[in-house]
C-alpha cells in the first residue's frame, strides 16, 4: 500500500485535508471520488515516515465483535454490501478498521468479491471469516453466514474474557508478592541487618540466610533482571523450533490445575470452529486445515492434522483423536456418532455448549481455588522474611 495526502472540495464547496492509503493514485482518486470529493491536488508521501505501526492485533477484540455484529444486523435488514460498508465505516472508532473498509467499499464498487476484499487485509480479518464469507458467497446465503459468525466471535470473545478473569487474580497476587518480597528485602531487611551487628550476638542460621539472601538482592540485582530477560528469550527461541515448541505445548496441558482449565479452552474454541465451518457447507478437509490453523496449541495441531490425513484416506475423523490423550471420550464418540448419522457439525456443536457450560464452572473453581493458595504463598513468604527478623530480636530482649 502507498501513502497520499490530497486536497479536495466537498459537495458544499469546502476545502479539506487528508491522508489516504491505496494501491497507487488512480485508486485513490476513485475512492476519493466515490466519497463525493472534488481532488485538486494529490501527492505520494513516503511510506517509511508514515506509515502507522501497530503492536499485535490492530483492532481490538470487542470492536471486531461489535464491527461483525453490525454488520450482520445491516445485511438482515436488506441494505446492500456497499452500503453496509459505507455506514460502519462512518460508525467504526477504529482507525486501521476504517481505512480498510474504505478500500473495501472501493473494492466492491468495482465488482470484486467480499471475501477477495477481505483477504487484502489479513491482519484485520482472520482466515477463518474470509473462508466463511467465501463459502457464503458460493451458497448464496451470505446474510446467514455473517450472522452466524458474529455470533461465533462474540462467543470467541467471551470465553477469552472467562480465560482473562479466571488468570488476573493469580497473575496479579503473584506480582504484588514479588514486589512486597524485593521490598522487604531490599529495603526493611537491610535496617535490622545493621542492628543486629551493632550487637554483636550471633545470628541464627535461618537469619543469616535471610540477611544474606538481601545482600546478594542489594548488590547483583541486575543478575536478577538478567536472568528473567534470559528466560524470556530461551522461551522465545524454544517457541521458534517446531518439536520443542510442541512439548512446550504439552507442559501448559500438563500444569497442575490450570493444565485442565486451558485444555477445556482450547477444545471449546476447536469445537466451535469447525461446527461452524461444517455447518457453512465447508468441505469436511477443508474445515479441519483451517481449524488447525486457528488454533495455537501444537498437541491439538498435530492431532488435527492426522485426523484430515485419516480423512483423505476414507477412515474416521475420530480415530487419531481417540488415540490420544488430550482428547476426552466425549469428542471422539459424539464425532463418531456424527459421522454415522451425518450429523458432525450438530454434534461438534453440542459438545462445543458442553466445554462452554464446563469453562465457566472451571473457571469459578479455579478463581475459588486459586485465592486460598496464592494468600497462603504470599503470608509464606512475608511471613518467613518477618519471622527471621524476630527470632533473632527475642534473643537479643532475653539478653539484655
Amino acid at each position: 500500500m502507498k501513502y497520499f495526502t490530497y486536497q479536495a472540495k466537498t459537495m458544499e464547496g469546502k476545502v479539506k485535508k487528508g491522508k489516504i492509503t491505496s494501491e497507487n493514485e488512480g485508486d485513490a482518486l476513485r475512492q476519493l471520488k466515490a466519497t463525493g470529493l472534488t481532488v485538486f491536488a494529490i501527492r505520494e508521501l513516503n511510506p517509511f515516515l508514515y506509515k502507522e505501526i501497530y503492536i499485535g492485533n490492530p483492532i481490538k477484540n470487542k470492536d471486531f465483535v461489535i464491527f461483525l455484529r453490525q454488520f450482520a444486523t445491516l445485511i438482515d435488514a436488506g441494505i446492500t454490501l456497499v452500503e453496509s460498508v459505507a455506514v460502519l465505516e462512518e460508525q467504526t472508532e477504529s482507525k486501521p478498521l476504517k481505512k480498510a473498509l474504505q478500500q473495501i467499499k472501493a473494492s466492491l464498487e468495482e465488482g470484486v468479491p467480499l471475501s477477495v476484499a477481505l483477504e487484502e487485509f489479513p491482519k484485520l480479518f482472520p482466515e477463518l471469516l474470509v473462508s466463511m464469507v467465501h463459502a457464503g458467497e458460493v451458497s448464496g446465503n451470505l446474510d446467514e453466514i455473517i450472522d452466524r459468525m458474529a455470533t461465533y466471535y462474540e462467543k470467541q470473545y467471551i470465553l477469552k474474557q472467562k480465560i482473562k478473569t479466571a488468570l488476573t487474580y493469580p497473575i496479579v497476587i503473584g506480582i504484588v508478592a514479588v514486589v512486597i518480597t524485593i521490598f522487604l528485602l531490599a529495603v526493611i531487611v537491610p535496617i535490622f541487618t545493621d542492628m543486629f551487628l551493632s550487637f554483636g550476638q550471633d545470628i541464627p542460621a535461618y537469619t543469616q540466610m535471610v540477611l544474606n539472601i538481601s545482600s546478594f538482592v542489594q548488590t547483583y540485582w541486575w543478575v536478577l533482571v538478567l536472568a528473567v530477560l534470559l528466560l524470556i528469550v530461551i522461551y522465545k527461541v524454544l517457541e521458534r523450533n517446531e518439536e520443542t515448541a510442541y512439548y512446550l505445548d504439552v507442559a501448559k496441558l500438563k500444569i497442575p490445575i490450570l493444565g485442565k482449565f486451558i485444555q477445556k479452552s482450547l477444545l471449546a474454541r476447536m469445537t466451535q470452529t469447525l461446527s461452524s465451518l461444517i455447518n457453512s457447507s465447508v468441505p469436511i478437509l477443508q474445515a479441519v486445515s483451517i481449524t488447525e490453523r486457528v488454533l495455537s496449541n501444537r498437541v491439538i495441531k498435530r492431532t488435527l492434522h492426522e485426523s484430515k490425513e485419516a480423512l483423505e484416506r476414507g477412515e474416521s475423523l475420530a480415530k487419531p483423536m481417540s488415540e490420544h490423550w488430550v482428547f476426552p471420550r466425549l469428542i471422539t464418540q459424539m464425532i463418531t456418532v456424527g459421522e454415522r448419522t451425518g450429523a458432525v457439525d450438530e454434534m461438534l456443536k453440542k459438545v462445543s455448549q458442553f466445554y462452554e457450560q464446563e469453562l465457566e464452572e472451571a473457571s469459578d473453581k479455579l478463581k475459588s481455588l486459586i485465592e486460598p493458595i496464592m494468600i497462603i504463598f504470599l503470608s509464606f513468604v512475608v511471613g518467613g522474611i518477618v519471622l527471621s527478623i524476630v527470632i533473632p530480636m527475642f534473643s537479643l530482649f532475653e539478653s539484655i
